[in-house]
């Protein structure tokens, strides 16, 4: 299977899963499973890649892409319990038929920041002169004009993770580097309620670098966080104050952060089966497990961000994070996609991959590995956008273009590179 049949087949999760009556997209391929603001996120950036590759005409991207701008202009919006957003942030899980708050969940702060970015993909793509291409722009620049960045501060310094209509908003804030490096290029770029340049600097500070296995880069564990801002964000050669002072960027960063996972495996300090040169990538992912935590009877955890060197790590593998590395290392991603499909050809499937594996785990029949039963739209969607970035960065070209994005970066003290 060549790269350009695994994107179009990881593609489909969104044709095939989303609802073309409101853009809501599922979290999961699980029987009722809610929509997942993210997987809505995602969703929009892959139909751009469908309609530019020729996997979908234009207008269908433009009908879908169109219903979902539509359905977060319209719906209803405020403080109550069963609204769909609030402050222009939106609930995390969404009913994919009545398109309410399902299961109590939170008001998402890094969850509204996906589908905002897929709705500045979704406006620097579609900009024919037409009356459907020109409700798009609008409609997207009034999403990102009424997200209240400034609110969700909670009078400090730091984006709160959430908040709750019954509870205000969480304890917890963005920081140490983390996946809101594309929520707080989004707040800063905001012409109505922006972030203040403090909000990053405060983000800045709680960085922690390391230097693991003979590379030095600013830490996090599980592959995700490295990727999730650059499926947007093109941040080859461009650097804030952090990166510039280490002589780097978040490119850079990225694929010492893949690099360091590769020898994790390889030096497998817990002993895991499978684990080498072509088998790695930790990730936030499904698991064998129910449990939350390792004890004798339960040894593997189910849904958790695994990460290296320092865990967790209960042997669960996730290819697509794999996959989603190739912009960054692709002479390691390439032979591991290959390794890791050749010895496990149970995670292919209609999407391509399957979101995780554990090698150390026996399915229940107990004469194979435990591979995920499903798949998740948050993991298919750096597949479609990461093997277009790889192969033509084509995106990132269009996302150059979002002015939004280029003033965030700007704000946030980004310079060189496109950005000079």
């Amino acid at each position: 299977m060549d790269l350009r049949t695994l994107q179009r087949q990881a593609f489909e999760y969104f044709v095939a899963e989303g609802n073309p009556a409101n853009g809501l997209v599922r979290d999961s391929d699980r029987p009722a499973s809610p929509a997942s603001i993210a997987a809505v996120g995602m969703g929009l950036s892959a139909y751009v890649v469908g309609v530019e590759r020729g996997w979908m005409r234009r207008a269908d991207g433009v009908a879908r892409t169109l219903a979902a701008l539509r359905f977060f202009r319209d719906a209803p919006h405020g403080p109550e319990l069963d609204a769909t957003g609030h402050r222009g942030f939106y609930y995390h899980f969404l009913d994919m038929d009545n398109v309410r708050r399902a299961w109590r969940c939170e008001l998402s702060t890094i969850d509204t920041a996906l589908p905002i970015a897929g709705v500045l993909a979704s406006a620097a793509y579609f900009d024919l002169d037409t009356p459907v291409e020109r409700e798009i722009r609008d409609a997207a620049e009034a999403l990102y004009r009424r997200v209240d960045w400034e609110w969700a501060c909670d009078g400090g310094p730091a984006v709160s993770l959430g908040w709750r209509p019954s509870r205000g908003f969480m304890p917890y804030h963005w920081t140490g580097y983390n996946e809101a490096l594309l929520l707080y290029v989004l707040g800063l770029g905001s012409p109505t309620h922006p972030l203040s340049s403090a909000s990053y600097d405060a983000w800045l500070s709680t960085y922690q670098w390391k230097r693991l296995y003979g590379h030095e880069f600013v830490y996090a564990g599980p592959l995700f966080v490295h990727q999730m801002p650059h499926v947007w964000l093109d941040l080859r050669g461009v650097a804030d104050s952090n990166m510039r002072a280490h002589n780097s960027d978040y490119f850079e960063n990225t694929r010492r952060a893949t690099l360091i996972q590769r020898e994790y495996a390889i030096r497998n300090p817990k002993g895991f089966a499978g684990y080498g040169a072509d088998v790695w990538g930790l990730s936030a992912s499904s698991g064998p497990g129910t449990g939350e935590r390792l004890t004798a009877e339960a040894p593997f955890w189910g849904y958790r961000a695994r990460g290296a060197p320092w865990g967790p790590d209960d042997g669960t593998l996730s290819p697509g994070a794999v996959v989603a590395s190739l912009p960054f290392a692709p002479e390691v991603v390439l032979p591991a996609i290959a390794s890791m499909r050749e010895r496990y050809p149970a995670i292919e499937s209609r999407y391509g991959l399957r979101c995780s594996l554990n090698p150390s785990c026996p399915a229940d029949d107990g004469n194979s590995i435990w591979v995920a039963a499903h798949h998740h739209g948050i993991d298919l969607g750096p597949i479609v956008v990461g093997i277009e970035n790889h192969l033509t960065g084509r995106f990132w070209e269009l996302m150059r273009r979002s002015e939004p994005l280029s003033a965030g970066l700007r704000r946030a003290g980004f310079g060189g590179g496109w950005l000079a």
